[in-house]
């Protein structure tokens, strides 16, 4: 948790971070800030110290939201800076750097350097600021983060924010069955009024809507039709109509508006009717889903559930990652994966994992069967948390019906 930044910075003998970024997406700046809505800028922290943050003057209001003590280039003379450098950007910001960390306190020490942006950038700027100020050692990290870490566990104003987003993505997914079940048919072929086929671009379109209406953006949905769904990243093909008996694996993993938390959840659909190997697969999935809530328990190894729902697959025989690492058909994937800013975070849920399932987790539960040669894939996931007590909860309130009829004839 946020709470844990102290402890975690010492753990790795950090003095300070900063955050860096472009004007993209950057989950570290957002978590720091408290979501403001910053284009560029940094976010410095002193181990001990709140932190700050550093933007253009354009910025100053949006950053103020952040509820951060919150300084402008002004405060720094960027403008003298920057001519007495002869219009230098580089040399400037070397310079200013030396400046940032002068104002939080650090006079020398351990910078640990996060954020997202133009990596060539960072990497040479980085090489410059050490080599003109060696009294500072800028360092990344290989393996699990700081901020991974402390993504791990949320707070009860993530939980909140999350909860929003996934309660917004259900009212989608109940408005996009609603959307497929008022057409009709002809022969095999869903249509649309004029009679042309409805495809899976025009549900994409719909769904696509339906998400900014609820200030929510799409991250690349799955929507894969047949064969496609054997596939457990496919995106689907936009021009393919939606035919009755053909399965569908529906992946949908909004976020906030602009940059923020995630839901993820994902359901499979027939439309009309299902093949009867298609619901056997899809029952067993649904067995999976629940061998897997079953064996759900506080500081359990997250590797237990993923090895609980592949002895419930092998023994209906289908290939998993562990009785066939290379296996592209049958289970192919770990069970989850932990949610938040970033659409995967830990816990990983693999049976090679070696995280261990906490309070103020947010988890998805997806597993799947697939088998691109036989027509077909099936997913079904929720996203859970565990609250304090160490129950799993389901935030994915809408219901998991495999076949969708269509209300016209």
């Amino acid at each position: 948790m946020k709470s844990d930044l102290d402890q975690l910075m010492a753990n790795r003998s950090l003095d300070a971070i900063i955050v860096a970024g472009d004007e993209h997406a950057n989950p570290p700046r957002y978590y720091l800030t408290n979501g403001a809505m910053v284009t560029g800028g940094y976010v410095l922290k002193k181990r001990g110290s709140d932190p700050i943050m550093v933007v253009n003057p354009m910025e100053i209001e949006e950053a103020a939201k952040s509820g951060l003590q919150v300084y402008s280039n002004n405060d720094f003379d960027w403008g003298a800076l920057y001519k007495e450098m002869d219009g230098d950007l580089t040399k400037a910001t070397v310079i200013f750097w030396k400046r940032l960390l002068l104002r939080i306190g650090v006079e020398s020490g351990k910078i640990g350097v996060y954020g997202a942006g133009t990596i060539n950038h960072y990497l040479e700027l980085i090489r410059l600021v050490e080599a003109q100020y060696p009294e500072y050692q800028f360092v990344g990290e290989m393996g699990m983060s700081l901020f991974e870490e402390a993504y791990v566990t949320k707070d009860a104003a993530e939980i909140s924010r999350i909860r929003s987003v996934a309660q917004r993505t259900s009212a989608v997914w109940q408005a996009t069955w609603d959307f497929i079940a008022d057409h009709r048919s002809e022969g095999e072929t869903v249509v649309k009024e004029d009679g042309s086929p409805l495809t899976i671009g025009d549900v994409k379109h719909f769904v696509r809507r339906e998400l900014l209406d609820r200030d929510l953006e799409d991250d690349a949905m799955i929507f894969a039709e047949g064969r496609d769904g054997g596939f457990p990243h496919s995106r689907g093909e936009a021009d393919m109509p939606l035919k009755l008996g053909q399965p569908i694996v529906f992946d949908l993993f909004p976020r906030e508006l602009g940059g923020g938390y995630f839901h993820d959840s994902t359901r499979t659909w027939s439309i009309g009717y299902a093949t009867p190997e298609v619901e056997q697969a899809y029952n067993e999935v649904m067995d999976a889903f629940d061998v897997a809530v079953d064996n759900f328990r506080l500081n359990l190894p997250a590797s237990r559930l993923q090895e609980a729902v592949q002895d419930y697959f092998e023994s209906k025989g289908h290939p998993t990652t562990r009785s066939n690492p290379a296996t592209t058909v049958g289970y192919v994937h770990s069970l989850g994966h932990g949610v938040g800013l970033n659409i995967h975070e830990r816990p990983g849920i693999g049976h090679l994992s070696k995280d261990k399932l906490q309070a103020g987790n947010v988890i998805s539960i997806e597993p799947g069967l697939y088998y691109p040669d036989r027509g077909f894939g099936v997913r079904v996931e929720d996203l859970c948390y565990v609250d304090a007590t160490g129950n799993l909860i389901s935030l994915t309130d809408f219901h998991k019906e495999l076949v969708l009829p269509l209300k016209k004839h």
